[in-house]
């Protein structure tokens, strides 16, 4: 598990996508936007501090943004299959109708070559609602006990058609407005993703250098707590088994002990055979590239490599943060197991797969590929849960 954090050559590829301390600055400053060191002097610039704060928040803005696009494309998808079925059941049930019908028909044109006059089925046949037909009840009481089960079969048949044109006409006004939402959805994106890039833009050779430093210290902090969290989990194991081996198994995940504890037992056997598959399945996927919106398999953003790795496991999750945030048991932080789902920021945008050791792997953002990083990756506010999904 240590092996993303061995020395490499700086300046390889393999390098920006093991190596989180420069993979925001050096990709996202590097690779994607241009120098613009002849800048005008005396322009009035924000400092390097708001414009990496700016971009950080636009980063996150954006990502909030692609979790929508997801919801919204989910439900597009859901939406365009009801109405397919819809559509497929009126084309049936029209199709049977128009049996019905010929049924009558048949009736109506016996009963004019005997010389009745206008047949009384052609009267059906010829009133414009069910409603019309119930309203003409003399006209009812002269059929045979035959024509009338006709005539029955064809008004509920109208019925159920009607009803299931209206539930169509509905549905595929849901999915126009669920496609607008879409649309939406992926123009927010695009121009949060568009302001970072300018503002990245506007950065000297030197300001980029020191933007990189800034990622370097940060990451280094991050790795730190990382170490910490590992302790205290360490801890708390040997403490589980010497509790077990003295006869004390009872008190296992009481909740004593310095390290806040809320009484979670560990996951069990069956959990942490499943959460190697997933894990598995997340490691072979470090050094493709996010892409808002992507499952799979060439690139993925968070909870698309997230839901694709519990997948492997045989465990099916929602597509979206808001929904997988949902779809398990919270633990606190000091319990976290490999295969547990990080969860952060207040509006839940952002996910990724615990490996142990206070580290993760995660599709960070745009510009960043799949990657090994400290769950403290953006500071100890930056957490918002960790859910067991199985």
């Amino acid at each position: 598990m240590a092996s993303h954090r061995k020395s490499r050559t700086p300046g390889t590829r393999v390098a920006g996508i093991r190596t989180p301390a420069l993979a925001t600055a050096a990709l996202t400053s590097v690779a994607l936007l241009s120098q613009t060191a002849d800048a005008a002097p005396g322009e009035d610039r924000p400092s390097l501090e708001e414009v990496e704060k700016k971009v950080g928040d636009l980063y996150r803005q954006a990502e909030s943004a692609t979790e929508k696009y997801n919801a919204a494309k989910e439900q597009t998808t859901k939406q365009r299959k009801r109405v397919d079925t819809l559509l497929d059941d009126v084309a049936q049930r029209t199709q049977k109708l128009n049996e019905a019908r010929a049924e009558l028909g048949s009736y109506a044109a016996a009963q004019y070559r005997t010389g009745a006059g206008l047949p009384d089925t052609a009267t059906f046949l010829l009133a414009e609602t069910p409603q019309d037909i119930f309203d003409q009840r003399q006209v009812l009481d002269r059929m045979t006990g035959r024509q009338k089960a006709a005539v029955d079969d064809y008004v509920t048949r109208q019925t159920e058609t009607m009803k299931k044109r209206q539930e169509a006409t509905e549905s595929l006004r849901t999915l126009t407005e669920t496609q607008g939402d879409l649309k939406t959805a992926k123009a927010t994106v695009q121009k949060k993703l568009a302001d970072a890039r300018q503002l990245l833009s506007k950065l000297t050779a030197e300001e980029k250098a020191r933007l990189a430093a800034i990622e370097k210290r940060k990451q280094e902090e991050a790795a730190r707590k990382a170490a910490e969290l590992a302790r205290q989990q360490a801890e708390q194991e040997q403490a589980r088994e010497e509790a077990a081996q003295q006869g004390g198994g009872a008190s296992e995940g009481s909740g004593s002990g310095s390290t806040g504890s809320t009484g979670t037992p560990p996951a069990d056997s069956s959990y942490g055979t499943k959460a190697e598959k997933a894990l598995a399945f997340a490691r072979a996927q470090i050094g493709k590239p996010y892409v808002w919106g992507a499952t799979g398999p060439g690139s993925y953003d968070c909870s698309g490599l997230t839901q694709a790795a519990w997948k492997a496991a045989g465990v099916s999750l929602p597509r979206t943060t808001y929904d997988q945030v949902n779809a398990g048991t919270t633990v606190p932080v000091s319990q976290a197991q490999p295969g547990d789902l990080v969860f952060f920021y207040d509006d839940v945008t952002h996910v990724g797969i615990y490996i142990g050791n206070g580290m993760m792997i995660h599709a960070p953002k745009p510009g960043t590929y799949v990657r090994e990083e400290s769950v403290y990756y953006d500071g100890d506010s930056a957490i918002h849960s960790i859910v067991r999904p199985a």
